[in-house]
């Protein structure tokens, strides 16, 4: 669920910090620009692990701050294919069901990937998994909000977001939009029989 990733950067020292130690200060730049970040094609980066490489630091005409180019590794989220994760279900909707893991929360499981056979309750804002209890008869199992959920990943989704700009077309300024495009996706599946006998027990609170 979490690698180390080999990164490299032109890490930018304000003057007013020139007071503290160097790694001290690049430790400080680089969490404070990555952490809890998307980088991409790279994952979503928690914190620096450490730093590997510090070469000289360059101070350029008309800028007071020092310019270091440095080498590290960052603790980041990025799941491999086919992990098995444990969540929790946030909502769902027609799209699917979302999912959290409290510090990231891209997280959907198509309807196509879900138990078999499964309905989406328009009224209870769920979906419903038809559980066979083999004797013929079938029993109504919601996927209800804050349930514990084990999940597969099976694909995962890279999105470069740039920002956008102001509205110069109106006559008065207005704020840019935010953007619901998230950077970093991660699409699950709970359609496998182990995953399908976890989630009975958790359901029925066995």
């Amino acid at each position: 669920m979490f690698v180390l990733a080999e990164l490299k950067d032109t890490v930018r020292i304000l003057p007013w910090k020139f007071e503290q130690k160097l790694n001290d200060a690049i430790t400080d730049e680089l969490n404070r620009k990555l952490a809890n970040k998307v980088y991409l094609n790279v994952g979503l980066c928690i914190a620096l692990h450490d730093i590997t490489k510090i070469e000289e630091s360059y101070i350029f005409p008309g800028d007071g701050s020092s310019h270091t180019k440095v080498l590290f590794r960052f603790i980041v989220f990025r799941p491999f294919m086919e992990e098995i994760l444990i969540g929790k279900i946030r909502s769902c909707s027609i799209d699917g069901v979302h999912v959290t893991l409290g510090f990231f929360e891209d997280i959907v499981i198509p309807p196509h990937k879900l138990q078999h056979p499964s309905r989406f309750d328009q009224v209870e804002q769920a979906w419903i998994w038809e559980y066979d209890t083999g004797d013929g008869e079938k029993h109504d199992l919601f996927m209800d909000p804050g349930e514990i959920i084990r999940f597969r990943v099976v694909s995962e989704t890279f999105t470069e977001t740039l920002p956008s700009g102001p509205n110069v077309s109106s006559d008065t300024f207005e704020e840019p939009e935010a953007s619901n495009i998230s950077p970093y996706t991660l699409s699950g599946a709970i359609d496998e029989p182990a995953v399908h006998i976890s989630m009975y027990h958790r359901m029925l609170h066995l």
